[in-house]
């Protein structure tokens, strides 16, 4: 009877056994699956963030194949994700690990959506700084038939500036004024009324070109083909240029209008007939416009 007893107890301790192997068989398999799957899902992430990190690469590289002028800022930020592919290749591949990258990935992407942001503006500003300089070299050529000396003069002038960082002249304008004694100034046509010629012209915002003072050089020429005013002369390099005055003035990064004023010479009447105003920047024509007095 004893002997049955102790059996039955054997068999139900084996029993109990082989169920506690059975089950922590299935728990580290699963275990096991377990991480396997994890191992997968971390090692897809990871593929993923370096995928985004080579798209945002190139986005980079576009932008800067595009610049005839390469941004140092864009390249620096090119050159961070760079480094930060290069380390995410050789990691580990854990959760701590690919959080980290994932956070610098976000970072990286909020300043290329400023950088990229900064350089459409810039891009549109300096495409519309070259739009101008086109249309004054146009107009040039198309003065080059008012005299021959004139057009002498014009050809040696006609290299426009083609770098973005230098300060223009838009909305060039000149007409006769008559000068009151309170100072009020009357526009006139008259050349035999007009008591002086006022120049009038606007410095275009320009943020590649630093703050501080500046200063442009104006050019009146008469209907004689003198150059009115002072008639001084520079030189630049193997150019000489011939000016009526020079405007100075402060430049705060912002659009500045500025008005200057030419007399006539000594007690003369100013000549009926085409004037030509021309606004240099050094030896460069940044603008030029044309007005008649009767």
């Amino acid at each position: 009877m004893e002997s049955n007893k102790n059996s039955t107890g054997l068999k139900v301790a084996l029993g109990i056994a082989l169920v506690l192997f059975v089950a922590t068989g299935i728990y580290t398999s699963k275990l096991y699956n377990e991480k396997k799957e994890t191992e997968t899902q971390l090692l897809q992430e990871k593929e993923m963030v370096m995928n985004d990190l080579s798209n945002m690469a190139k986005q980079y590289d576009i932008v800067i194949g595009d610049n005839t002028i390469a941004n140092e800022k864009l390249v620096e930020a090119k050159g961070r994700i760079q480094g930060l592919i290069d380390s995410l290749k050789v990691s580990e591949t854990n959760v701590q690990s690919l959080y980290r990258y994932k956070s610098k990935y976000t970072a990286l992407q909020k300043e290329m959506n400023v950088l990229l942001t900064e350089n459409d503006r810039l891009k549109i500003e300096n495409e519309l700084l070259a739009t101008s300089l086109d249309s004054t070299k146009i107009r040039l050529e198309e003065r080059t038939m008012f005299t021959d000396s004139l057009m002498v003069q014009n050809t040696a002038l006609a290299e426009v500036v083609s770098n973005a960082a230098v300060l223009g002249a838009v909305s060039l304008k000149g007409y006769g004024v008559i000068e009151r004694n309170s100072g009020k100034l009357i526009p006139t046509e008259s050349a035999r009324r007009a008591d002086k010629i006022r120049v009038c012209f606007t410095v275009p915002k320009n943020t590649l070109v630093q703050g501080g003072d500046q200063e442009l050089y104006i050019q009146l020429i008469d209907p004689k083909n003198n150059t009115m005013g002072a008639n001084e002369q520079i030189e630049f390099g193997e150019k000489v240029l011939n000016y009526s005055l020079v405007s100075k003035f402060n430049y705060e990064n912002s659009s500045l209008n500025i008005c200057e004023f030419v007399s006539p010479n000594g007690d003369n009447k100013f000549e009926k007939g085409r004037y030509m105003v021309n606004v240099f920047n050094q030896k460069d024509l940044v603008a030029t416009s044309e007005f008649i007095l009767d």
